[in-house]
């Protein structure tokens, strides 16, 4: 029953930057559940832009409230990235903003917390169920298993456990998400740049000898950190992941299973497959350290 009740819940989608937002549009179309989209004014690209049901800016906060009460919505997913982190001039938009001025300034100013994990503590203070894609989208998470056509060597297995302690260490340390291992030794570890940028970086190693393969070899694993909210922050790769790694010459990718997200995942498992590169979904390590997947 709790379930049917569930599904009634109208939700609406804060979307952000990237395709991410059409794809959870797209899940939520395909199992009935009813939904609004509002863009973010600035974040938004043109085509979630065309699909959304109202487009604001962050100024507009007591307009975006009084969207989501005349539409009925319950429930909120903030999906999509946001690469601009507003001021406190751009949030003096309207009476409704204004009203709760105190609030959100207290929300957004100090603390270490992410942006999106106190925008948050907005939307639950107002009365909202704030949701994550584990809760309306769980296919688009990677499963566990090898997840494309590739299997990954005993080498590559050796690396990929070698990278998620890593990561594990780096999670308990809320550094990054990310770590590469090349050769039974751990060689990359994610710090503020980014995923992207740390794959970037080993490739350069490889380039200038620092690393030395012979051929292919090297597994990137990207986990959640311990405690991480992931209604707004899931460990993410897509296809920009696989040709990143295709040019660091590395062998595979090992994503969290269940705690990760494979954007354009039909788009990314085939681009790995044609690249000759695994993909992998593991669980959380055991307590023998062996990875389970």
């Amino acid at each position: 029953m709790s379930g049917v009740q569930g599904q009634e819940r109208r939700i609406a989608l804060i979307a952000g930057n990237g395709s991410l937002p059409r794809q959870i549009a797209d899940a939520l179309t395909e199992c009935g559940r009813d939904f609004r989209i509002v863009a973010i004014r600035g974040e938004a690209d043109d085509l979630t832009r065309d699909k959304a049901n109202a487009e604001l800016g962050w100024g507009e906060i007591g307009r975006l409230y009084s969207f989501l009460k005349k539409n009925g919505c319950q429930d909120v997913l903030l999906i999509g990235g946001v690469s601009k982190r507003p001021d406190f001039t751009s949030i003096l938009g309207d009476f409704g903003t204004l009203k709760r001025l105190p609030t959100i300034i207290r929300a957004l100013a100090g603390g270490d917390d992410s942006l999106l994990t106190k925008v948050i503590r907005l939307f639950e203070d107002e009365g909202y169920r704030v949701v994550g894609i584990k809760d309306v989208a769980p296919q688009l998470l990677a499963s566990s298993g090898v997840l494309g056509r590739v299997q990954p060597t005993a080498d590559d297995w050796r690396d990929l456990e070698l990278a998620l302690k890593a990561t594990e260490k780096l999670g308990e340390l809320d550094i990054g998400q990310a770590a590469i291992a090349v050769g039974g030794r751990v060689v990359a570890l994610e710090g503020a740049e980014g995923t992207d940028a740390m794959i970037q970086r080993c490739a350069d190693l490889k380039g200038n000898g620092r690393i030395r393969t012979k051929g292919r070899a090297g597994v990137l694993v990207k986990t959640a950190k311990p405690d991480q909210d992931l209604r707004v922050d899931l460990p993410t790769v897509g296809p920009r992941t696989i040709d990143l790694a295709v040019s660091a010459g590395l062998s595979g990718i090992a994503v969290e299973a269940h705690g990760a997200l494979i954007a354009e995942k039909e788009q990314t498992l085939h681009r790995a497959d044609e690249a000759g590169l695994f993909v992998v979904g593991v669980e959380r390590s055991t307590g023998s350290g062996e990875p389970v997947a």
